[in-house]
């Protein structure tokens, strides 16, 4: 039971792999991991991050940040691409990912996580129910130090899982 928990439903390079148009038939929001989910670790949105967050809002999806990172972190970037946001969500607990569905006013079925990494985004998602996605870091040569242990126990976890799974 535990460690079916640190399994992603999917595993990809990048969310702007993702068929968004066929997804926002099944999820009515999506929650993100920040740092080395969407951009190098401490980088501001991007013009591709702003995109595809503004096609997700034109699908008609809801989006939400959740990030462990300060607020001064998290919502000027949640400013950029117009989401909201959970700071300080302490994952790899519940807690965050339920507060940012009930922001959205979505459930575990009906909500969708991307996040880079296995032992805080996938565990935490997994524990709150949600269908989660495992994608590549952006740039792993901006991780923090623990982070870089952390990628390290995670490889056994990345080589076992098929990156044909569907969400």
């Amino acid at each position: 039971m535990f460690f079916r928990n640190l399994y992603p439903d999917r595993m990809i390079r990048s969310a702007w792999e993702l068929d968004w148009e066929t997804l926002s038939g099944t999820y009515r929001g999506v929650l993100f991991d920040i740092d080395n989910t969407l951009v190098p670790h401490g980088a501001s949105a991007d013009e591709r991050t702003r995109q595809l967050f503004a096609r997700l809002h034109a699908l008609g999806m809801g989006t939400m940040l959740v990030s462990n990172n300060d607020e001064e972190r998290v919502r000027p970037f949640a400013e950029q691409v117009g989401s909201g946001y959970v700071y300080k969500a302490g994952k790899p607990k519940a807690r965050g990912y339920l507060e940012a569905m009930r922001k959205m006013e979505t459930t575990p079925g009906t909500t969708l996580f991307v996040g880079d990494q296995i032992f805080t985004d996938i565990w935490g998602a997994k524990r709150a129910g949600v269908s989660a996605v495992l994608v590549d870091p952006v740039d792993p040569s901006t991780d923090e130090p623990q982070i870089v242990v952390k990628r390290l126990l995670e490889r056994p976890f990345r080589r076992v899982h098929s990156r044909h799974s569907e969400p």
